[in-house]
Protein backbone atom coordinates (compact mmCIF):
# COMPACT_ATOMS: atom_id res chain seq x y z
CA UNK A 1 0.00 0.00 0.00
CA UNK A 2 1.42 3.70 -0.92
CA UNK A 3 1.35 6.01 1.38
CA UNK A 4 0.93 9.40 -0.33
CA UNK A 5 2.25 12.48 0.06
CA UNK A 6 0.42 14.14 3.20
CA UNK A 7 0.90 11.17 4.99
CA UNK A 8 4.69 11.28 4.31
CA UNK A 9 4.38 15.10 5.77
CA UNK A 10 2.44 14.06 8.54
CA UNK A 11 4.62 11.16 9.94
CA UNK A 12 8.19 13.68 9.56
CA UNK A 13 6.50 16.14 11.54
CA UNK A 14 5.55 13.54 14.54
CA UNK A 15 9.29 12.07 14.39
CA UNK A 16 10.91 15.45 14.34
CA UNK A 17 8.37 16.38 17.31
CA UNK A 18 9.97 14.00 18.70
CA UNK A 19 13.35 14.93 18.74
CA UNK A 20 12.80 17.98 19.64
CA UNK A 21 10.72 17.37 22.80
CA UNK A 22 14.18 15.46 23.68
CA UNK A 23 16.42 18.54 23.26
CA UNK A 24 17.48 18.26 19.81
CA UNK A 25 19.04 15.14 17.83
CA UNK A 26 22.53 16.16 20.07
CA UNK A 27 20.74 16.28 22.96
CA UNK A 28 19.77 11.85 22.26
CA UNK A 29 22.06 9.62 24.30
CA UNK A 30 23.75 7.10 22.00
CA UNK A 31 24.31 5.16 25.31
CA UNK A 32 20.22 4.87 25.83
CA UNK A 33 19.08 6.76 23.52
CA UNK A 34 17.08 8.79 26.37
CA UNK A 35 17.07 12.68 26.07
CA UNK A 36 19.59 14.72 27.39
CA UNK A 37 18.68 17.98 29.43
CA UNK A 38 14.64 17.22 28.57
CA UNK A 39 12.40 19.46 30.41
CA UNK A 40 10.85 16.39 32.00
CA UNK A 41 14.33 15.91 34.42
CA UNK A 42 16.91 13.19 33.57
CA UNK A 43 20.33 14.05 32.56
CA UNK A 44 21.60 17.56 32.38
CA UNK A 45 24.53 18.51 30.34
CA UNK A 46 26.01 20.91 27.97
CA UNK A 47 26.25 19.05 24.91
CA UNK A 48 26.43 22.49 23.04
CA UNK A 49 29.91 23.43 24.24
CA UNK A 50 32.21 24.44 21.32
CA UNK A 51 35.91 25.30 22.73
CA UNK A 52 37.31 27.15 25.97
CA UNK A 53 37.07 30.45 26.27
CA UNK A 54 40.63 32.43 26.37
CA UNK A 55 40.79 34.04 29.89
CA UNK A 56 41.65 37.58 30.39
CA UNK A 57 44.95 39.01 29.26
CA UNK A 58 46.00 35.51 27.53
CA UNK A 59 47.36 34.10 24.75
CA UNK A 60 46.58 30.42 23.12
CA UNK A 61 49.74 28.42 22.27
CA UNK A 62 49.22 25.36 19.94
CA UNK A 63 51.86 22.80 21.46
CA UNK A 64 54.17 20.59 20.08
CA UNK A 65 57.64 19.23 20.01
CA UNK A 66 60.61 20.94 20.54
CA UNK A 67 64.78 20.70 21.99
CA UNK A 68 64.05 21.94 25.25
CA UNK A 69 67.59 23.08 26.42
CA UNK A 70 70.92 24.17 25.58
CA UNK A 71 71.70 24.03 21.56
CA UNK A 72 74.50 26.67 21.08
CA UNK A 73 76.60 28.89 22.90
CA UNK A 74 76.83 26.85 25.97
CA UNK A 75 80.26 28.46 27.01
CA UNK A 76 79.70 27.55 31.12
CA UNK A 77 79.55 24.07 30.15
CA UNK A 78 78.18 23.12 33.56
CA UNK A 79 75.74 20.63 31.99
CA UNK A 80 72.88 22.83 33.56
CA UNK A 81 70.35 22.35 30.51
CA UNK A 82 71.03 19.52 28.32
CA UNK A 83 69.26 19.29 24.91
CA UNK A 84 65.68 16.73 25.65
CA UNK A 85 63.16 16.51 22.99
CA UNK A 86 60.22 17.39 24.66
CA UNK A 87 56.57 17.58 23.84
CA UNK A 88 54.34 20.37 25.16
CA UNK A 89 50.15 20.21 25.18
CA UNK A 90 48.20 23.21 23.93
CA UNK A 91 47.96 25.99 26.76
CA UNK A 92 47.50 29.68 27.51
CA UNK A 93 49.78 32.64 28.63
CA UNK A 94 49.66 35.84 29.81
CA UNK A 95 50.32 38.27 26.88
CA UNK A 96 52.70 40.31 29.11
CA UNK A 97 54.24 39.80 32.83
CA UNK A 98 51.94 40.59 35.54
CA UNK A 99 52.22 44.52 36.00
CA UNK A 100 52.22 46.79 38.59
CA UNK A 101 48.75 47.78 37.88
CA UNK A 102 47.41 43.55 38.08
CA UNK A 103 49.02 43.32 41.27
CA UNK A 104 47.73 46.63 42.77
CA UNK A 105 44.47 44.91 41.92
CA UNK A 106 44.77 41.92 44.26
CA UNK A 107 46.65 44.09 47.18
CA UNK A 108 43.31 46.96 46.93
CA UNK A 109 40.82 43.21 46.87
CA UNK A 110 42.84 42.02 49.93
CA UNK A 111 42.52 45.22 51.67
CA UNK A 112 38.63 45.71 51.08
CA UNK A 113 37.74 42.12 52.04
CA UNK A 114 40.56 41.93 55.11
CA UNK A 115 40.57 45.08 56.64
CA UNK A 116 43.45 46.37 58.12
CA UNK A 117 41.53 47.52 61.20
CA UNK A 118 41.23 43.59 61.91
CA UNK A 119 44.19 42.81 63.73
CA UNK A 120 43.94 39.07 62.72
CA UNK A 121 43.77 40.41 58.95
CA UNK A 122 46.88 42.52 58.76
CA UNK A 123 49.24 39.47 58.26
CA UNK A 124 47.31 38.62 54.98
CA UNK A 125 47.80 42.15 53.73
CA UNK A 126 51.56 42.80 54.68
CA UNK A 127 52.36 38.59 53.15
CA UNK A 128 51.02 39.78 50.04
CA UNK A 129 53.15 43.18 49.45
CA UNK A 130 56.05 43.02 47.00
CA UNK A 131 59.07 44.00 48.51
CA UNK A 132 60.07 47.17 47.95
CA UNK A 133 63.78 47.31 49.28
CA UNK A 134 65.15 45.07 46.83
CA UNK A 135 65.70 48.90 44.59
CA UNK A 136 68.17 49.90 47.35
CA UNK A 137 71.76 49.94 46.21
CA UNK A 138 74.16 50.41 49.01
CA UNK A 139 76.40 51.70 46.34
CA UNK A 140 74.03 53.76 44.25
CA UNK A 141 70.64 56.24 44.50
CA UNK A 142 67.47 54.13 43.65
CA UNK A 143 65.67 55.31 47.17
CA UNK A 144 62.94 57.08 44.41
CA UNK A 145 61.94 53.60 43.72
CA UNK A 146 61.43 51.90 46.89
CA UNK A 147 58.32 54.05 47.51
CA UNK A 148 57.77 54.86 43.86
CA UNK A 149 57.41 51.98 41.11
CA UNK A 150 55.01 50.34 42.90
CA UNK A 151 51.99 52.53 43.28
CA UNK A 152 53.01 55.68 40.98
CA UNK A 153 51.01 55.61 37.94
CA UNK A 154 54.40 55.96 35.92
CA UNK A 155 55.11 52.45 36.69
CA UNK A 156 51.12 51.21 36.22
CA UNK A 157 52.39 49.18 33.08
CA UNK A 158 55.63 47.85 34.25
CA UNK A 159 56.12 44.05 35.41
CA UNK A 160 56.00 43.84 38.82
CA UNK A 161 58.75 42.92 40.90
CA UNK A 162 60.00 42.39 44.63
CA UNK A 163 57.09 39.12 44.38
CA UNK A 164 58.75 35.97 45.25
CA UNK A 165 57.43 32.61 43.93
CA UNK A 166 55.43 31.67 46.72
CA UNK A 167 53.30 35.19 46.02
CA UNK A 168 53.18 34.69 42.58
CA UNK A 169 51.11 31.22 43.09
CA UNK A 170 49.01 33.14 45.41
CA UNK A 171 48.37 35.85 43.20
CA UNK A 172 47.55 33.25 40.38
CA UNK A 173 44.84 31.54 42.96
CA UNK A 174 43.52 34.98 43.56
CA UNK A 175 43.00 35.57 39.85
CA UNK A 176 41.46 32.15 39.17
CA UNK A 177 38.49 33.01 41.81
CA UNK A 178 38.04 36.40 40.32
CA UNK A 179 37.86 35.95 37.01
CA UNK A 180 35.30 32.70 37.53
CA UNK A 181 33.41 34.90 39.72
CA UNK A 182 33.40 37.10 36.84
CA UNK A 183 31.99 34.86 34.69
CA UNK A 184 29.12 33.50 36.96
CA UNK A 185 27.80 37.06 37.24
CA UNK A 186 28.18 37.04 33.06
CA UNK A 187 26.00 33.86 32.45
CA UNK A 188 23.89 34.98 35.26
CA UNK A 189 24.08 32.11 37.74
CA UNK A 190 24.85 34.87 40.10
CA UNK A 191 23.01 38.20 40.44
CA UNK A 192 24.60 41.52 38.77
CA UNK A 193 27.72 43.31 40.96
CA UNK A 194 27.41 40.47 44.04
CA UNK A 195 31.60 41.28 43.53
CA UNK A 196 31.41 44.64 44.08
CA UNK A 197 29.29 44.63 46.98
CA UNK A 198 31.37 46.00 50.51
CA UNK A 199 31.96 44.76 53.51
CA UNK A 200 30.76 45.27 57.12
CA UNK A 201 27.52 43.05 56.42
CA UNK A 202 27.62 42.84 52.82
CA UNK A 203 28.48 39.93 50.63
CA UNK A 204 32.22 40.39 50.23
CA UNK A 205 34.17 39.82 52.81
CA UNK A 206 36.07 37.43 55.45
CA UNK A 207 33.45 35.64 55.92
CA UNK A 208 31.89 35.26 52.34
CA UNK A 209 34.57 35.27 50.03
CA UNK A 210 34.34 33.04 46.71
CA UNK A 211 36.89 29.97 45.55
CA UNK A 212 36.25 28.32 42.49
CA UNK A 213 37.33 24.78 43.67
CA UNK A 214 35.14 25.03 46.88
CA UNK A 215 31.90 26.27 44.40
CA UNK A 216 32.70 23.11 42.34
CA UNK A 217 32.38 21.12 45.29
CA UNK A 218 30.36 22.39 47.62
CA UNK A 219 28.46 25.14 46.00
CA UNK A 220 26.45 25.92 48.79
CA UNK A 221 28.59 27.00 51.19
CA UNK A 222 29.69 29.59 48.52
CA UNK A 223 29.77 33.65 49.40
CA UNK A 224 29.72 32.26 53.37
CA UNK A 225 26.97 30.30 52.45
CA UNK A 226 24.58 32.35 50.86
CA UNK A 227 24.05 30.59 48.11
CA UNK A 228 22.01 27.52 49.35
CA UNK A 229 19.49 30.14 49.03
CA UNK A 230 18.18 31.73 45.98
CA UNK A 231 18.93 35.38 47.51
CA UNK A 232 22.29 35.39 45.24
CA UNK A 233 20.86 33.68 42.30
CA UNK A 234 20.79 34.68 39.04
CA UNK A 235 18.42 34.14 36.42
CA UNK A 236 20.22 30.75 34.87
CA UNK A 237 20.86 29.84 38.89
CA UNK A 238 17.20 28.80 39.39
CA UNK A 239 14.55 26.66 37.50
CA UNK A 240 11.13 25.56 38.23
CA UNK A 241 10.48 21.96 39.05
CA UNK A 242 7.03 21.22 39.48
CA UNK A 243 5.76 23.73 41.81
CA UNK A 244 9.50 24.20 43.62
CA UNK A 245 12.00 26.28 42.55
CA UNK A 246 16.03 24.95 42.75
CA UNK A 247 18.92 26.51 42.82
CA UNK A 248 20.99 25.32 39.51
CA UNK A 249 24.77 25.82 39.94
CA UNK A 250 27.73 25.73 37.18
CA UNK A 251 29.49 23.11 37.52
CA UNK A 252 31.86 21.53 36.08
CA UNK A 253 29.90 19.57 33.60
CA UNK A 254 28.90 23.33 32.47
CA UNK A 255 32.21 24.18 31.19
CA UNK A 256 31.82 27.31 31.85
CA UNK A 257 34.54 27.72 34.76
CA UNK A 258 38.34 28.49 33.49
CA UNK A 259 40.43 26.34 34.99
CA UNK A 260 43.49 27.65 37.20
CA UNK A 261 45.64 30.46 36.45
CA UNK A 262 48.81 28.83 37.65
CA UNK A 263 52.50 29.79 37.04
CA UNK A 264 53.98 28.26 33.77
CA UNK A 265 55.53 25.47 33.87
CA UNK A 266 59.30 25.91 32.74
CA UNK A 267 58.86 23.21 29.66
CA UNK A 268 56.10 25.57 28.62
CA UNK A 269 57.73 28.84 29.50
CA UNK A 270 60.61 28.08 27.05
CA UNK A 271 58.47 26.69 24.61
CA UNK A 272 56.33 29.70 24.45
CA UNK A 273 59.17 32.24 24.54
CA UNK A 274 61.24 30.69 21.86
CA UNK A 275 58.07 30.10 19.33
CA UNK A 276 59.48 27.93 16.89
CA UNK A 277 56.22 28.16 14.89
CA UNK A 278 57.63 30.84 13.02
CA UNK A 279 59.80 28.70 11.49
CA UNK A 280 58.06 25.73 10.78
CA UNK A 281 58.02 24.56 7.68
CA UNK A 282 55.52 21.61 6.90
CA UNK A 283 56.01 18.87 9.76
CA UNK A 284 59.61 20.29 10.53
CA UNK A 285 61.76 23.41 11.57
CA UNK A 286 63.36 25.28 9.20
CA UNK A 287 66.32 25.85 11.76
CA UNK A 288 67.48 26.83 15.29
CA UNK A 289 66.19 30.05 17.50
CA UNK A 290 68.80 31.73 19.29
CA UNK A 291 66.23 34.01 20.76
CA UNK A 292 62.55 34.60 20.72
CA UNK A 293 62.89 36.38 17.48
CA UNK A 294 64.40 35.55 14.71
CA UNK A 295 67.72 36.01 13.60
CA UNK A 296 71.59 35.85 15.43
CA UNK A 297 71.46 39.21 16.99
CA UNK A 298 69.37 41.67 19.17
CA UNK A 299 68.59 44.23 16.80
CA UNK A 300 65.49 44.64 14.49
CA UNK A 301 66.84 43.89 10.77
CA UNK A 302 63.35 44.87 9.56
CA UNK A 303 63.70 47.87 7.06
CA UNK A 304 61.56 49.86 9.14
CA UNK A 305 63.07 49.37 12.62
CA UNK A 306 66.67 48.68 11.53
CA UNK A 307 69.02 48.73 14.16
CA UNK A 308 66.48 48.90 16.90
CA UNK A 309 67.21 46.89 20.01
CA UNK A 310 64.55 43.68 20.47
CA UNK A 311 64.68 43.40 24.12
CA UNK A 312 65.53 45.37 27.42
CA UNK A 313 68.54 44.10 28.96
CA UNK A 314 72.76 45.51 29.86
CA UNK A 315 74.75 45.42 27.05
CA UNK A 316 78.19 45.61 28.98
CA UNK A 317 79.55 47.24 31.93
CA UNK A 318 78.00 50.28 33.45
CA UNK A 319 75.97 50.24 29.98
CA UNK A 320 72.03 49.58 30.71
CA UNK A 321 70.43 50.99 27.96
CA UNK A 322 72.91 51.90 25.35
CA UNK A 323 74.08 55.96 24.16
CA UNK A 324 70.59 58.03 24.56
CA UNK A 325 68.86 58.48 21.72
CA UNK A 326 68.85 56.22 18.55
CA UNK A 327 70.15 53.22 19.84
CA UNK A 328 69.20 53.34 23.26
CA UNK A 329 67.03 50.19 23.94
CA UNK A 330 64.26 52.27 25.67
CA UNK A 331 64.83 51.76 29.50
CA UNK A 332 67.23 51.87 32.11
CA UNK A 333 65.80 49.47 34.38
CA UNK A 334 62.33 48.16 33.33
CA UNK A 335 60.23 49.37 30.73
CA UNK A 336 56.64 49.27 30.31
CA UNK A 337 55.08 46.24 28.77
CA UNK A 338 54.75 45.94 25.16
CA UNK A 339 57.38 48.46 24.31
CA UNK A 340 59.03 45.78 21.99
CA UNK A 341 57.40 44.05 19.07
CA UNK A 342 55.89 40.07 20.13
CA UNK A 343 56.88 36.69 19.26
CA UNK A 344 55.51 34.60 16.69
CA UNK A 345 52.85 33.34 19.28
CA UNK A 346 52.05 37.04 19.91
CA UNK A 347 53.44 36.88 23.69
CA UNK A 348 55.63 39.93 24.60
CA UNK A 349 58.56 39.96 26.68
CA UNK A 350 60.09 36.60 26.91
CA UNK A 351 63.46 38.18 26.54
CA UNK A 352 64.60 40.77 28.55
CA UNK A 353 62.88 43.52 30.91
CA UNK A 354 62.31 40.75 33.99
CA UNK A 355 63.21 37.12 34.49
CA UNK A 356 60.11 35.33 35.44
CA UNK A 357 59.47 32.63 37.82
CA UNK A 358 58.41 29.16 36.54
CA UNK A 359 56.47 26.74 38.49
CA UNK A 360 59.58 23.89 38.30
CA UNK A 361 61.57 22.84 41.26
CA UNK A 362 65.53 23.24 40.19
CA UNK A 363 67.69 20.22 39.38
CA UNK A 364 70.78 20.45 36.67
CA UNK A 365 69.50 17.60 35.03
CA UNK A 366 66.05 17.32 32.99
CA UNK A 367 65.03 13.25 33.40
CA UNK A 368 63.59 12.95 29.99
CA UNK A 369 64.58 9.13 30.36
CA UNK A 370 61.18 9.38 33.12
CA UNK A 371 59.05 11.38 31.39
CA UNK A 372 59.56 13.53 27.72
CA UNK A 373 55.40 14.58 27.80
CA UNK A 374 54.47 17.88 29.68
CA UNK A 375 57.42 17.19 31.67
CA UNK A 376 57.69 19.53 35.33
CA UNK A 377 59.57 18.45 38.40
CA UNK A 378 57.15 19.95 41.23
CA UNK A 379 53.92 17.54 41.79
CA UNK A 380 52.64 17.27 45.15
CA UNK A 381 49.49 15.54 45.32
CA UNK A 382 47.12 16.42 47.69
CA UNK A 383 43.04 15.95 48.18
CA UNK A 384 40.35 17.20 49.88
CA UNK A 385 39.79 17.10 53.81
CA UNK A 386 36.50 15.27 54.77
CA UNK A 387 34.86 16.60 57.87
CA UNK A 388 33.11 14.06 60.22
CA UNK A 389 29.85 14.95 57.62
CA UNK A 390 31.42 13.55 54.73
CA UNK A 391 31.55 16.77 53.09
CA UNK A 392 34.60 18.59 52.16
CA UNK A 393 36.03 20.55 55.15
CA UNK A 394 35.82 24.82 53.83
CA UNK A 395 38.11 27.01 55.89
CA UNK A 396 36.91 29.16 58.15
CA UNK A 397 37.67 33.29 58.81
CA UNK A 398 38.95 32.24 62.33
CA UNK A 399 40.70 29.55 61.39
CA UNK A 400 44.06 31.23 60.30
CA UNK A 401 47.28 29.44 59.42
CA UNK A 402 50.51 31.69 58.87
CA UNK A 403 53.45 30.09 57.15
CA UNK A 404 56.57 32.26 58.54
CA UNK A 405 59.13 31.98 55.95
CA UNK A 406 63.39 31.89 56.57
CA UNK A 407 63.87 35.15 55.89
CA UNK A 408 61.01 36.47 58.42
CA UNK A 409 58.17 37.40 56.08
CA UNK A 410 54.87 35.85 57.01
CA UNK A 411 52.27 34.39 54.64
CA UNK A 412 48.75 33.37 54.72
CA UNK A 413 48.74 29.34 53.45
CA UNK A 414 44.85 29.49 52.43
CA UNK A 415 42.32 31.64 52.45
CA UNK A 416 39.30 31.43 54.28
CA UNK A 417 36.60 29.77 51.88
CA UNK A 418 38.94 28.02 50.04
CA UNK A 419 38.95 23.77 50.81
CA UNK A 420 41.01 22.41 52.76
CA UNK A 421 43.61 19.98 51.57
CA UNK A 422 45.81 16.99 53.21
CA UNK A 423 48.12 14.70 51.57
CA UNK A 424 47.12 12.06 49.92
CA UNK A 425 47.80 8.65 51.64
CA UNK A 426 48.10 4.87 51.22
CA UNK A 427 44.36 4.51 50.11
CA UNK A 428 45.23 6.46 47.10
CA UNK A 429 48.11 5.17 46.06
CA UNK A 430 47.45 1.38 46.90
CA UNK A 431 48.44 -0.68 43.71
CA UNK A 432 48.49 2.21 41.18
CA UNK A 433 51.66 2.44 38.94
CA UNK A 434 51.52 6.11 37.93
CA UNK A 435 52.21 7.41 41.43
CA UNK A 436 53.36 6.31 44.71
CA UNK A 437 53.26 9.08 47.19
CA UNK A 438 52.02 13.12 47.55
CA UNK A 439 55.30 14.60 47.60
CA UNK A 440 57.55 14.02 43.93
CA UNK A 441 59.77 16.74 43.55
CA UNK A 442 62.29 14.14 44.60
CA UNK A 443 61.46 12.08 42.36
CA UNK A 444 64.40 9.87 41.04
CA UNK A 445 66.40 12.68 42.36
CA UNK A 446 67.37 13.69 45.80
CA UNK A 447 65.42 10.89 47.54
CA UNK A 448 67.28 8.61 49.81
CA UNK A 449 68.77 6.14 47.74
CA UNK A 450 70.21 8.93 45.40
CA UNK A 451 72.12 10.68 48.67
CA UNK A 452 75.79 10.37 48.51
CA UNK A 453 75.25 8.50 51.64
CA UNK A 454 72.99 5.54 51.48
CA UNK A 455 75.56 3.08 50.79
CA UNK A 456 77.55 4.47 53.47
CA UNK A 457 75.08 4.41 56.21
CA UNK A 458 71.80 3.16 55.19
CA UNK A 459 70.10 2.06 58.18
CA UNK A 460 71.01 5.67 59.92
CA UNK A 461 69.51 7.59 57.36
CA UNK A 462 66.41 5.71 57.42
CA UNK A 463 66.09 5.82 60.92
CA UNK A 464 66.92 8.93 61.80
CA UNK A 465 63.87 10.94 61.89
CA UNK A 466 65.65 14.40 62.43
CA UNK A 467 67.73 14.27 59.52
CA UNK A 468 68.80 16.97 57.09
CA UNK A 469 66.42 16.85 53.94
CA UNK A 470 66.70 14.39 51.33
CA UNK A 471 67.65 16.85 48.48
CA UNK A 472 69.75 18.67 51.07
CA UNK A 473 72.15 15.74 51.77
CA UNK A 474 72.37 14.36 48.00
CA UNK A 475 73.44 17.63 46.82
CA UNK A 476 75.17 18.84 50.34
CA UNK A 477 73.45 22.45 50.46
CA UNK A 478 72.89 24.16 53.44
CA UNK A 479 69.59 24.00 55.51
CA UNK A 480 67.24 27.27 55.13
CA UNK A 481 67.56 29.63 57.86
CA UNK A 482 65.01 29.69 60.38
CA UNK A 483 63.37 32.06 62.54
CA UNK A 484 61.92 30.91 66.32
CA UNK A 485 60.52 32.84 69.27
CA UNK A 486 61.52 31.76 72.74
CA UNK A 487 59.27 32.14 75.64
CA UNK A 488 60.38 35.73 76.23
CA UNK A 489 59.48 36.65 72.78
CA UNK A 490 62.81 36.92 71.80
CA UNK A 491 63.67 36.22 67.84
CA UNK A 492 66.05 33.58 67.15
CA UNK A 493 67.23 33.51 63.49
CA UNK A 494 69.11 30.52 63.26
CA UNK A 495 71.29 30.14 59.56
CA UNK A 496 73.72 27.12 58.67
CA UNK A 497 76.94 28.44 58.25
CA UNK A 498 79.10 25.51 57.71
CA UNK A 499 81.95 26.22 55.14
CA UNK A 500 81.79 22.82 53.88
CA UNK A 501 78.09 22.82 51.64
CA UNK A 502 78.66 22.59 48.36
CA UNK A 503 75.29 23.83 46.95
CA UNK A 504 72.25 25.82 47.32
CA UNK A 505 70.22 22.94 45.60
CA UNK A 506 66.77 21.97 47.84
CA UNK A 507 63.23 21.01 47.10
CA UNK A 508 62.56 24.59 47.97
CA UNK A 509 64.48 26.43 45.25
CA UNK A 510 62.84 27.36 41.86
CA UNK A 511 63.32 28.17 38.61
CA UNK A 512 63.38 31.39 36.95
CA UNK A 513 63.99 32.02 33.03
CA UNK A 514 65.05 34.70 30.41
CA UNK A 515 67.23 37.74 30.62
CA UNK A 516 66.51 40.85 32.40
CA UNK A 517 66.93 44.36 32.21
CA UNK A 518 69.99 43.72 34.77
CA UNK A 519 71.48 40.50 33.02
CA UNK A 520 73.50 40.74 29.47
CA UNK A 521 72.32 39.17 26.00
CA UNK A 522 73.45 36.08 27.03
CA UNK A 523 70.33 35.07 29.19
CA UNK A 524 67.89 36.29 26.72
CA UNK A 525 68.40 33.02 25.10
CA UNK A 526 65.13 30.80 26.41
CA UNK A 527 66.71 27.72 27.31
CA UNK A 528 69.17 29.58 30.25
CA UNK A 529 68.11 28.68 33.70
CA UNK A 530 68.61 29.95 36.90
CA UNK A 531 67.45 29.06 40.27
CA UNK A 532 66.78 30.80 43.70
CA UNK A 533 65.26 29.84 46.76
CA UNK A 534 61.25 30.36 46.83
CA UNK A 535 61.12 33.11 49.34
CA UNK A 536 63.46 35.45 47.47
CA UNK A 537 62.55 38.58 45.69
CA UNK A 538 64.66 40.51 43.61
CA UNK A 539 64.44 43.28 41.46
CA UNK A 540 64.68 41.48 38.43
CA UNK A 541 62.79 38.88 38.47
CA UNK A 542 59.07 38.76 38.02
CA UNK A 543 56.13 36.44 36.77
CA UNK A 544 53.66 35.69 34.36
CA UNK A 545 50.59 33.34 34.67
CA UNK A 546 49.60 30.68 32.40
CA UNK A 547 46.26 28.24 32.48
CA UNK A 548 45.72 24.45 31.01
CA UNK A 549 43.75 23.99 28.08
CA UNK A 550 41.17 21.85 27.64
CA UNK A 551 39.90 19.94 24.77
CA UNK A 552 41.52 19.75 21.18
CA UNK A 553 44.70 21.07 20.37
CA UNK A 554 43.95 23.32 18.30
CA UNK A 555 41.54 26.15 17.66
CA UNK A 556 41.45 25.53 14.26
CA UNK A 557 40.47 22.52 11.82
CA UNK A 558 43.73 21.29 9.92
CA UNK A 559 43.42 21.41 6.32
CA UNK A 560 45.62 19.77 3.69
CA UNK A 561 48.49 23.22 2.84
CA UNK A 562 47.31 22.84 -0.77
CA UNK A 563 43.43 23.59 0.05
CA UNK A 564 44.14 26.01 2.32
CA UNK A 565 42.47 29.58 0.81
CA UNK A 566 39.96 27.30 -1.30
Amino acid sequence: MKINFLQKNILFLVFSSLILSCGGRNNVSRATGWGINSKQGGFQYNVDFDDQETGPGLVFVEGGTYTKGQVQDDVLHDWNNSPTQQHVMSFYIDETEVTNLMYMEYLDWLETVFPLSNEDYRQIYKGALPDTLVWRNTLGYMEELTSNYLRHPAYAEYPVVGVNWLQAVQFAEWRTNRVNEFLLEREAYIQKDVRYSEADGGIVNSNSTFSTDAYLKRPKTAYGGLMASDSLMGKRGTMKKDTATINVYAGVEKGLLQPSYRLPTETEWEYAAIALVGDREYNTYRGKKKYPWSGEYTRSDERRSEGDQLANFKFGRGDYGGIAGWSDDGGDITVQVKSYPPNDFGVYDMAGNVAEWVSDVYRPIIDDEANDFNYFRGNIFLKNAIGEDGTATIISPDELVYDTLPNGRVLLKRLPGQLEQVPIDEEDTFLRQNFSESDNRNFRDGDIESTRLYEIDKNSIVDNTDRRPESALMYDAPNHPKMTKDQDGKINRNIDDANSRTSLITDEVRVYKGGSWKDRAYWLDPAQRRYLPQYIATDYIGFRCAMSRLGQKSKIKKTARHKRGR
